[in-house]
């Protein structure tokens, strides 16, 4: 399996509303990150401020773009504050296959069981925290 690229598939997959927050996490914005509170609603996270529809794109979503104004890669503005569901992702490696995640080889294709260790020791700082 490949260190992950960010390539933002699944900031881009996961945006648009379908992601959620724990009352907590909302909590925690509330009182010290009222800037990323203002996009959960009902909830659910990426939600336009004002009008309460979801948003296409993650609003921290940030493109680093080269020199030809192409898309190199992606960060999260809020990675050390973001939710849960992103924390938390790729929880399965079917799920990075599903996803079409650009971290699977075709070694992991033809072994999913040692494809789902070495998932296991790279989210093992996000999933054990």
């Amino acid at each position: 399996m490949r260190e992950c690229n960010s390539c933002g598939k699944c900031c881009i997959k996961y945006s648009d509303g379908g992601l959620t927050a724990e009352k907590y996490e909302i909590n925690n914005w509330l009182d010290d990150a009222p800037e990323i509170a203002e996009y959960v609603h009902n909830g659910h996270i990426w939600f336009d401020p004002k009008s309460k529809q979801p948003i296409k794109l993650c609003p921290w979503l940030q493109p680093s773009i080269n020199e030809n104004s192409k898309v190199t890669s992606y960060s999260c503005a809020i990675y050390f504050n973001r939710p849960n569901d992103c924390r938390y992702y790729p929880s399965t490696f079917e799920e990075m296959v599903r996803d079409e995640c650009e971290m699977v080889e075709a070694k992991d294709l033809k072994n999913p069981a040692k494809a789902r260790q070495a998932l296991e020791i790279i989210m093992s700082d996000s999933w054990h925290t």
